[in-house]
């Protein structure tokens, strides 16, 4: 049923958001979905429209968001079709050239920043390891603007992307660099600009033929999938940081929930110290971290 089913003259914004929601069952943000969508179409807040409850909605703003529901509905992140995402305290633009940043990565940051935030060292460098649409990266920024910080990724377009958020946030303290991991960094730096205190990486922890990628289609497949068993880029990651950490410097990674045990095993043949896993909201065991001797 579209959502421009009802007659126009009864078409409300309460009707035709209740409309949008039963379309959109099968999310489990139907209702959400519905509202950023609408809000969007109309310049407004979510909160607004509760106000505008009983408005009449205009035939043309019916037939906009009847197409903007049906791209839902047939699965696009809603964040690809109104083109930007909330993430920690920014609004970041993003395209289907990014992964779409998820509440859970804020764990990076959150920890991170509470990390390097005690620190007497001025100035601490600071390095996301495939940066997408630059989420990790320009958090950190905002919070730490004496930090010196590297945001890397293999993609030229996703670059793109977070080179735009960057400029349109107003941060200037972020270097990204082109490459695949951290062979980034060689054209980039000198050989004493190697070392960070931190290294943040949120890279591709999905395996290969799981079930789940159905659900994540309009997503990069480069910024999702990592081989047969979800953790090659993770081996790169955890096996590669040590040889640019500084002595002290702490290395945080992103992984999926089942993983935690398999990561912890990674950082201690990798020789880390001080190896911890952190669960996000929902319980799970979504990051790990530990620190260079």
């Amino acid at each position: 049923m579209s959502v421009a089913a009802p007659a126009a003259a009864a078409a409300t914004v309460g009707s035709v958001l209740a409309a949008a929601q039963g379309r959109l069952a099968s999310s489990p943000s139907a209702a959400l979905d519905a509202e950023v969508l609408l809000a969007h179409l109309l310049g407004t807040s979510r909160g607004a429209l509760r106000a505008l409850s009983r408005d009449p909605l205009p035939v043309a703003a019916l037939a906009a968001y009847d197409a903007l529901v049906t791209r839902r509905a047939a699965g696009e992140p809603v964040a690809y079709i109104v083109g930007y995402r909330d993430f920690w305290s920014l609004r970041l633009t993003v395209t289907p050239d990014v992964l779409v940043p998820r509440p859970e990565t804020e764990l990076l940051v959150e920890w991170g920043i509470a990390l390097l935030s005690p620190r007497p060292k001025p100035g601490p460098r600071v390095m996301d390891l495939g940066t997408g649409s630059g989420a990790i990266a320009l958090a950190v920024a905002v919070e730490l603007r004496d930090a010196s910080i590297v945001a890397t990724d293999i993609s030229s377009a996703a670059l793109a992307v977070a080179r735009g958020n960057a400029s349109s946030l107003g941060v200037t303290h972020v270097s990204f660099l082109q490459g695949n991991g951290f062979e980034a960094l060689e054209p980039g730096l000198r050989p004493d600009e190697g070392r960070f205190d931190l290294i943040l990486s949120n890279p591709p922890y999905i395996a290969e033929g799981d079930p789940h990628l159905s659900d994540l289609a309009f997503e990069p497949a480069i910024a999702l999938t990592s081989g047969p068993d979800g953790l090659r880029e993770l081996r790169a990651v955890v096996g590669g940081a040590r040889a640019h950490l500084a002595t002290g410097g702490w290395l945080l990674v992103e992984h999926g929930h089942d993983q935690g045990a398999a990561v912890r095993a990674l950082f201690a043949q990798a020789g880390f110290e001080a190896i911890e896993t952190r669960r996000d909201l929902a319980g799970h065991e979504r990051a790990t971290g530990g620190r260079a001797p």
